[in-house]
Parts: structure tokens; sequence; C-alpha cells
């Protein structure tokens, strides 16, 4: 129990990965996730602009104009 087990060292080379690894920094990894959460926050005031505004009244559909067909054009 004392000892570390396999599990504990890929936790900690895991953790060293995150530090060193990559870019070499947190910062950096961090940076990259704010900026995807600020990207998704535009995107979510995008849609709020887009859905407050009012819409405009649709015109009436107006009744299509009927086909006058003789009664020769009927029958063949």
């Amino acid at each position: 129990m004392g000892a570390f087990q396999p599990i504990h060292w890929l936790v900690v080379i895991a953790v060293a990965a995150i530090f060193f690894g990559g870019r070499g920094k947190i910062s950096g990894i961090m940076g990259d996730t704010a900026k995807g959460i600020r990207a998704f926050r535009e995107g979510l005031k995008g849609e709020e602009e887009v859905t407050a505004k009012p819409a405009a009244p649709a015109e009436p559909a107006a009744p299509l104009p009927r086909a006058e067909a003789s009664k020769e054009e009927v029958r063949s």
C-alpha cells in the first residue's frame, strides 16, 4: 500500500505531460479553452438578438389564378 502502483505512475505521467507537454504551458491550454467558451457565449448572444427582434407581419397570401380549361382539353 505504501508504494506507487502502476495506475499512480500513469496519473503522475499524465499530469507531467499536461504541464510540460504539448505547448509546454497550462496557460496556453487554458487560453484556448477560454477562447472556446467566449466564442460559445457570443454565439448564444447572436441567437438572442435574432429571436428578440419582432417579426414583421406577413402579407396575406394571394389566391392562385384559376386556369380556364376548355371542355376539349379536359377530355383528352
